[in-house]
């Protein structure tokens, strides 16, 4: 082993733009939780999650128009698919869903399983072969998320919690994919487009749900709404970094950087466990 050899190097790692930008993204998404249960005083789950789309669609769309930036090439739009329906479609609505009966800390002590998930699907995806240790932990993880489940749940899986583990699997699904893509291109791009291709959807779910489900409009309500919308459009850049770390990962061993982002994404689930609640006149703290 030579002095050169990056397994003997024992100085100080700078911290990168991505780690930074990946940290941002965390934070910021973490809090969409506590937003979600804020929207959902004002608006239905199902008008909630198309309306969120629908602005964060043209947040994005707003972007990608002012940059110029291409339209992707039809060989890319099956995993633009991927990406749009697990990360833009399926896990907000199925946590929005799961969030009507569940607490946000419960929620996020569950989609704590995300990283491992999507290092699970990259995996499969890659066809590398993760050694014994990925997968021990791999179960030992998936393991402990269930027994907590079944002790919060009373011994019973809830609907909530089938909820939750159904965007575990959609989401991962489109973080995988999301990584694949942002090796071929920035990765702001890949969210981006797939927001954007999401818009005639989300409208067309926003005209009817709202026929449907009742309107409270309330302060809280609408900031729940405009920080879910904004955190989803401007948190892509992190998120991006995040999945494309995620895909090296699986594959490279150019590991050091993706263990620091995978450690501030594993630390979502406390952030959003102590995400403040600001109210009329108070200031709580969600559990």
């Amino acid at each position: 082993m030579t002095a050169q050899d990056s397994a003997t190097r024992t100085g100080p790692v700078a911290v990168t733009g991505g780690t930074l930008l990946a940290t941002a993204g965390v934070l910021a998404f973490s809090l969409t939780f506590p937003a979600t249960v804020w929207g959902l005083e004002s608006f239905g789950p199902w008008s909630l999650v198309a309306i969120r789309g629908v602005l964060a669609a043209l947040i994005a769309g707003g972007f990608l128009l002012a940059l110029r930036v291409p339209f992707p090439e039809r060989r890319h739009w099956g995993a633009f698919a991927v990406v749009a329906s697990g990360v833009v479609l399926g896990f907000p609505m199925l946590t929005t869903l799961a969030l009507g009966t569940s607490t946000t800390a419960h929620a996020a002590v569950v989609v704590g399983l995300l990283p491992l998930s999507t290092a699970a699907f990259s995996a499969l995806r890659t066809g590398r072969r993760p050694s014994r240790t990925f997968w021990g932990a791999a179960f030992a993880g998936a393991a402990a998320v269930l027994a907590f489940t079944l002790q919060q749940s009373g011994g019973a899986v809830s609907t909530a919690d089938l909820y939750l583990f159904g965007a575990l699997l959609v989401c991962a699904a489109g973080y995988t994919e999301g990584g694949r893509l942002a090796r071929l291109m920035p990765g702001w791009h890949v969210i981006g487009w797939a927001l954007v291709a999401c818009l005639p959807l989300n409208l067309v779910v926003s005209a009817v749900a709202l026929s449907f489900e009742p309107v409270r409009l309330t302060a809280q309500g609408v900031t729940g709404l405009v920080w879910v919308a904004a955190a989803r459009a401007l948190s892509w850049r992190g998120r991006s970094s995040w999945c494309r770390r995620t895909w090296w990962r699986c594959w490279s061993r150019r590991a050091r950087r993706s263990w620091r982002t995978s450690r501030r994404s594993r630390a979502r689930p406390s952030t959003t466990r102590w995400t403040p609640r600001w109210g009329p006149g108070c200031t709580t703290w969600w559990r």
